[in-house]
This record gives C-alpha cells, sequence and structure tokens, in this order.
C-alpha cells in the first residue's frame, strides 16, 4: 500500500502541506506549545517505552538495534499502528519528534517500519 509520510522536527513551523501533524513522542517537546504546535493528533501510545528511549539516548552507534527493538515493539502494538495507518489512509501523515538528531530518532525509525511492512 503507497502512503503519503513524511518526517519533521516539531520545533519546524507548520506548513500548509504537512497534511496531518501526528507527535510520536511519549513526552511533550520542551518550549512549545499545544497552540503552536498545530497538532492532529499526539499518539504517545505508538512511541518507544520509556526504558528503549532511555537505553537508545539518540547514540547513533545504537541505532541499527534501537529500529529492531522498536520494531518488535510496534509489532506488539497492533491497535496504535492501525490507529496510525488509518490516519494515513486519508492523505498525507506529518509524524513529528522533538530529538536534536535528525537522523537516528524514533519518528525516523516508526517512518522505515510503517515503509517496510
Amino acid at each position: 500500500m503507497a502512503f503519503d509520510l513524511m518526517v519533521k522536527r516539531i520545533y519546524e513551523q507548520p506548513a500548509a502541506d504537512d497534511g496531518q501533524r501526528i507527535l510520536v513522542d511519549r513526552i511533550w517537546p520542551r518550549g512549545i506549545s499545544k497552540q503552536d504546535a498545530a497538532l492532529t493528533l499526539w499518539l504517545k501510545e505508538i512511541a518507544p517505552s520509556d526504558d528503549l528511549r532511555k537505553w537508545f539516548g539518540h547514540v547513533p552507534a545504537r541505532w541499527a538495534e534501537f529500529q529492531e527493538r522498536y520494531g518488535a515493539e510496534l509489532d506488539g502494538n497492533g491497535e496504535a499502528v492501525a490507529q496510525l495507518r488509518a490516519l494515513l489512509g486519508k492523505g498525507r501523515v506529518t509524524l513529528l519528534y522533538g530529538a536534536h538528531n535528525e537522523a537516528h530518532n524514533n519518528a525516523v525509525a516508526l517512518a522505515g517500519y510503517l515503509r517496510g511492512q
């Protein structure tokens, strides 16, 4: 199934072509108001577990293993994945995250998981 999926840091300005803006972090990002976030949904249930998030710590050397562990968590989180897939069926979705590392974060891993299924 083809779908329109983007990944963006929540601190970037919302854009008209973002479509549905979904925050996929478990913790609300510092320094941004709910109004400025312009969210469609905060889907914290799809974020990595606290234990996995803390273990990863955005350390690039742990990226491959983080993706595997997070994928296993997502495999067991059918309800949240189905909710996100339903939104993808309605048009463009932008996954939003708060991390500084733009290449190694849960939103990038989640997008890869969705594209790989």
